[in-house]
């Protein structure tokens, strides 16, 4: 068994009954092309080869690259890269579903690179630290709703599948993981800034206790009604769409 290299914040997971059970709840109905993040010894690797899906496998590691080079049998496109750096429309020229056991270290900065690529990423299932599982999956009104929640809620119906025991990876972890499922439901807004839409959310969550009349006040023009009911509340009060609606209305 390889070595897991602990400054990539990597833990391999070691059952393949759970990697069976991951690569189960891809559904991918339209049948296709899979990128996976992330596959180090390549155990959940061996379950979509089994799918027969086109696959591409992207790691950062050159010992697990070496692995998996000397135990496949040309099974797969293999990219020793990046995930974060790369130009996802030349891996495949066209929609793809992304699946991975997410490295806990970088996942937020993976979903930030999903929002760019919403486009052609219909479908992701993949397992994180079950603690950011539960934000993304959270719903407004709960304090564990944040940033991520909003933007990712805004294009992709998320679930929250089954969380996973630590003693299932090698080096076991020191907290819980999740696998959660996100499908896309749409890839655009009408008539909506996206920029400015990302931009409003961070800035809110960043001073989440103040009422958005104060928090966003440096994004207030003059010419904007602040007795508006929408800016006494808390960005934790506001659903996804509301941020959809305060970002017309800041417009």
């Amino acid at each position: 068994m390889l070595k897991p290299k602990k400054h990539l914040g990597q833990h391999f997971l070691a059952d393949k009954n759970i990697a069976l059970k991951i690569v189960n709840s891809l559904q991918n109905p339209k049948a296709l092309p899979v990128l996976e993040l992330g596959p180090g010894t390549g155990v959940l690797s061996s379950e979509l080869i089994n799918k027969n899906f086109k696959l591409c496998l992207v790691e950062i590691d050159f010992d697990s690259i070496t692995y998996l080079d000397e135990n496949f049998n040309n099974e797969f496109n293999l990219i020793n890269a990046d995930f974060l750096k790369l130009d996802l429309n030349k891996i495949f020229n066209s929609e793809f579903c992304l699946i991975g056991n997410f490295p806990y270290n970088i996942s937020s900065q993976i979903f930030f690179k999903v929002l760019d690529n919403i486009q052609i990423i219909p479908e992701i299932v993949c397992m994180i630290q079950k603690e950011v599982a539960e934000r993304i999956a959270s719903k407004h009104g709960n304090k564990t709703y944040g940033i991520l929640s909003v933007l990712l809620q805004l294009f992709y119906d998320i679930e929250y599948l089954f969380t996973v025991n630590e003693n299932v990876f090698i080096p076991p972890p020191k907290v819980k993981s999740a696998v959660i499922r996100l499908t896309r439901y749409r890839n655009e807004i009408e008539d909506l800034d996206r920029k400015k839409l990302f931009l409003i959310v961070k800035t809110a969550f960043n001073q989440r206790r103040k009422t958005l009349r104060n928090s966003l006040k440096s994004l207030i023009s003059e010419k904007v009604d602040i007795t508006k009911p929408i800016f006494n509340l808390r960005p934790e009060q506001l659903s996804p769409e509301d941020f959809v609606l305060l970002t017309k209305i800041l417009r």
